[in-house]
């Protein structure tokens, strides 16, 4: 399988960018999954279904199938922080892409999203300048980078482009769970 961050500040369009990303790789006949990094307070069950319920009672896991999709939902009992390799090494197998969303100081090769300040969007620094994971920028302003760079710099706004760039370099996204960092 084929792995890749995508770090940017919250408002900054990495959501935007991984949900045009999922179908641009489809159209490629590639198998798509995400890993993305929620806040720790986060639900996706609502309050007097079964499963909350279930989960309310003190299930440690709880999952939940149809014809059509399963979930797994775990509660620990004590917080705990996985890596996002820990949560890379959940996902099924047969997937040729895990598109991973936040993580930012992970140590996973990554593209940063960054734009430039706006009346929209108060703008943030660049990290890619001090991120050696960072493999490339997808921005919407490639004119206003704070610094030069020889990574490749993508544009946000045709996420067809983006996938072309995943596919021509997959070698350098192979991931490895022998050797993550491979």
């Amino acid at each position: 399988m084929n792995v890749v961050g995508f770090s940017g500040y919250s408002g900054s369009g990495k959501t935007t960018l991984v949900e045009q990303l999922i179908p641009a790789l489809k159209k490629r006949g590639l198998r798509v999954s995400v890993v993305k990094h929620a806040h720790h307070k986060f639900d996706i069950d609502h309050p007097g279904k079964d499963t909350f319920r279930h989960r309310e009672a003190g299930a440690f896991e709880v999952v939940v199938a149809s014809s059509n999709r399963l979930a797994l939902m775990r509660e620990f009992e004590k917080p705990t922080k996985m890596t996002v390799h820990q949560l890379i090494a959940e996902l099924s197998s047969g997937i040729d892409w895990v598109l991973v969303e936040g993580f930012k100081d992970s140590d996973l090769l990554k593209i940063e999203i960054w734009r430039a300040p706006s009346a929209s969007y108060e703008g943030k620094p660049a990290r890619y300048m001090l991120d050696d994971f960072i493999v490339a920028i997808a921005t919407d302003a490639p004119d206003q980078l704070p610094e030069a760079t020889s990574r490749p710099v993508l544009d946000l706004d045709n996420p067809n482009a983006v996938a072309d760039y995943l596919v021509n370099n997959q070698k350098q996204f192979f991931y490895s769970f022998d050797n993550p960092l491979s």
